[in-house]
């Protein structure tokens, strides 16, 4: 399955509960924290969410 890397770029404060619940679900906690989430509609959903506090790469896999 194919693989992303979030990472957080942009504080949550002073934004509203829902979004910093789900940057708290992604596993993003302080500033630059990088998480390797699988890429399933469930997951890119939660990225669309709050897609201006993150940033979004893929993982190629070179195996």
């Amino acid at each position: 399955m194919a693989k992303i890397i979030v990472e957080l770029v942009k504080s949550p404060i002073g934004y509203k509960y829902d979004q910093r619940a789900t940057l708290k679900a992604l596993g993003l906690k302080k500033l630059h924290d990088r998480v390797v989430k699988p890429k399933t509609p469930q997951i890119l959903g939660m990225i669309e969410k709050v897609r201006h506090l993150v940033k979004v790469e893929d993982v190629s896999e070179e195996e």
